[in-house]
């Protein structure tokens, strides 16, 4: 392939990368941004082999390609909709590897044509890539295991935590001294205990993270993941790369603070490792969360909803390792039919991933235009009949709001006890994710539905289905 043909089909892959994302900022448009993401790396991958490898270059190529490919396509078709997030954290940690790995190769393997201030440049984006790829690579193996719940979600606070974090990076600056006044292979063992150190740094920063912010770290793991690639790209001289890797790290930045805005996080103290008091540790018991709760029946929370003029479902990661959206769809298109308003409240960090309930509403074929943002449905409560809040808790906690000692006093949530009635699907009373407890279990328009949501939800449909097909209100069950 020669070198115009290789632009050319390195700037039509980048305009579809760019397409991607237009595509997928959109619930509507999100497959076909995800097709243009496809046939993007298609096209860049297919046009970086032809340019690059010849002879039997193809055969070790192949032989490395398909058992990538095969396996990849395996996981990502098998893995639950729950398990997402976790997915999403390792596949940073396999950037953050290559990135240290093709370093540590480029360096081994100079270009002979560099010579004097290009030689230079290029090792210090070697240096450099190394160090991010290996702070990507610790840190997502952290967040795989906080997310998989191998290890607690509560933040490591260190004594002098900040101080270490700084002492790691002039240890790395002063290796990148030494490093940069040797040649190769002499500069290898500086390299080395660079990356040791900045796996260290990758590991520190996200066990100091506490679990309400979780969110947060898979969205800058992903940035992370971008900067290595485009620093990979710098090393290899690949100007697709560079670009793929600056979007994606940018775009993961941006999302990041986003994200930190909607939780009313800092973004500098979540990413330099929870700065200040840890988010996700418990909160002492206070009078807020005193009381009894009330449990209620599947037939009350039907007839509930069967005599609502207008209700709100505010799924949460709960709801997702039921699997139990099908059957919410299905629960929202008998209200509907029956005239009930019914729409949906999605917190920005609903679940454990940006988007996760989202995408899971989408699979199950609920109407895009109900589901709602925070912003755009909060006002809404105070007029609302019926809110049904499905395995959801820290985006629902009052305390956010109210208890200004709470761990996640600030972070803006959907202020569901503003309804008339509120019913929450949990299995028990125990805390969220980020270890708070919630007052809104003890309201006195709470109503508690113990158990798995799935077989409440069916339940409940079974109810609504039987009720429909004879037009007639359900009788109220005394509770």
């Amino acid at each position: 392939m020669t070198h115009n043909l290789l632009t050319v089909a390195y700037i039509a892959a980048s305009a579809l990368f760019i397409l991607s994302l237009g595509g997928l900022s959109d619930q509507e448009t999100a497959r076909r941004g995800n097709l243009y993401g496809i046939l993007g790396m298609v096209l860049a991958v297919g046009a970086t082999a032809f340019s690059s490898v010849s002879g039997t270059g193809y055969g070790v190529l192949l032989a490395v390609g398909i058992p990538g490919v095969v396996i990849g396509a395996l996981v990502a078709s098998r893995v639950a909709m729950t398990s997402m997030p976790e997915l999403v954290a390792m596949l940073h940690s396999f950037v953050g590897a290559a990135a240290v790995l093709v370093g540590i190769a480029n360096y081994l393997q100079p270009e002979p044509s560099l010579v004097g201030v290009e030689a230079t440049i290029h090792q210090l984006e070697i240096f450099i890539g190394v160090f991010i790829g290996a702070v990507t690579f610790t840190g997502s193996i952290i967040a795989f295991g906080k997310l998989r719940t191998l290890i607690g979600s509560k933040p490591l606070l260190l004594p002098a935590r900040h101080f270490l974090n700084i002492a790691m990076l002039v240890a790395s600056v002063g290796l990148g001294v030494w490093f940069m006044g040797l040649d190769s292979p002499a500069g290898l063992l500086p390299l080395l205990m660079m990356a040791a150190i900045a796996g260290l740094l990758g590991i520190h920063l996200v066990m100091a993270i506490g679990g309400a912010d979780m969110p947060v770290v898979i969205s800058m793991l992903n940035s992370y993941s971008g900067w290595a690639a485009a620093a990979a790209g710098f090393m290899l001289s690949n100007d697709l790369l560079i670009i793929t890797g600056a979007l994606v790290g940018s775009s993961g930045a941006i999302l990041s603070y986003i994200m930190c805005r909607a939780m009313n996080r800092s973004f500098m103290s979540v990413i330099l490792g929870g700065f200040g008091a840890g988010s996700g540790a418990a909160a002492p018991a206070s009078s807020s969360t005193s009381g009894e709760a009330v449990a209620t029946t599947v037939d009350e929370v039907a007839d509930l909803l069967m005599t609502a003029k207008n209700v709100i479902i505010t799924p949460g990661y709960g709801m997702a390792v039921a699997q139990a959206q099908h059957s919410v769809s299905e629960i929202t298109k008998v209200l509907r039919k029956r005239g009930v308003e019914v729409r949906f409240g999605i917190h920005p960090v609903a679940g454990r991933l940006p988007g996760h309930m989202n995408v899971l509403l989408a699979e199950a074929n609920v109407p895009y235009d109900i589901v709602l943002e925070m912003d755009e449905i909060n006002e809404d409560f105070p007029k609302t009949d019926v809110v049904l809040v499905i395995g959801a808790n820290d985006t629902v906690n009052p305390s956010a709001v109210e208890d200004p000692g709470s761990p996640i006093a600030g972070m803006p949530v959907l202020e569901v006890w503003n309804a008339r009635t509120v019913v929450v699907m949990k299995r028990s009373m125990a805390s969220g994710y980020a270890g708070v407890e919630n007052p809104l279990f003890y309201r006195d328009n709470t109503r508690m539905l113990f158990g798995d949501a799935k077989k409440n939800v069916d339940a409940i449909l079974t109810c609504l289905t039987a009720a429909e097909s004879t037009r007639k209100p359900l009788a109220t069950v005394s509770s």
